[in-house]
């Protein structure tokens, strides 16, 4: 059996704890452990914002579809995806809002998609497209970056 006394005295003895380079080591194993996982995770972001951003492109392409089974063409550019919230002044038997949102749908990184009716692309009625990470100025199918409807 143990004396308790013994137990207390090894509590309050000023020498035991970690000792400096105990505590370095441990830290510089936690900086190695971080530098090579959070570049890893940094990427497994990135793709799953562009992932986010080809499914909300296809999703904003179906509600298109439904506008124009409805008015019967797509919203013009100028017109935009405002569109699928407000009613334009031409349009007949619109049957929005379209989309649940009062605003215009942004990316994944926070910047509107730019659409484009008719399309500069043969063989599509629309450009859809989302600049990715870059995010500046207007976009176009097959810029830098670009991520557009299929």
């Amino acid at each position: 059996m143990t004396n308790p006394r013994s137990l207390s005295s090894v509590e309050n003895d000023p020498q035991s704890g970690f000792t400096l380079l105990e505590i370095l080591v441990v830290l510089a194993i936690l900086a190695l452990l971080i530098g090579l996982v959070a570049p890893a995770a940094l990427r497994q972001l990135g793709g799953a914002r562009v992932s986010v951003a080809k499914q909300s492109i296809s999703r904003l392409g179906s509600v298109l579809d439904l506008y124009k089974l409805d008015v019967g063409t797509y919203p013009t550019t100028e017109e935009g995806l405002a569109a699928l919230i407000h009613k334009p002044a031409d349009a007949q038997n619109w049957n929005g809002p379209y989309l649940k949102d009062v605003n215009e749908p942004k990316d994944p990184w926070n910047h509107p998609y730019t659409y484009q009716a008719p399309s500069s692309r043969d063989g599509h009625d629309y450009d859809l497209c989302s600049a990715g990470a870059r995010g500046t100025g207007t976009t176009s199918p097959g810029q830098s970056g670009a991520i557009c409807n299929p």
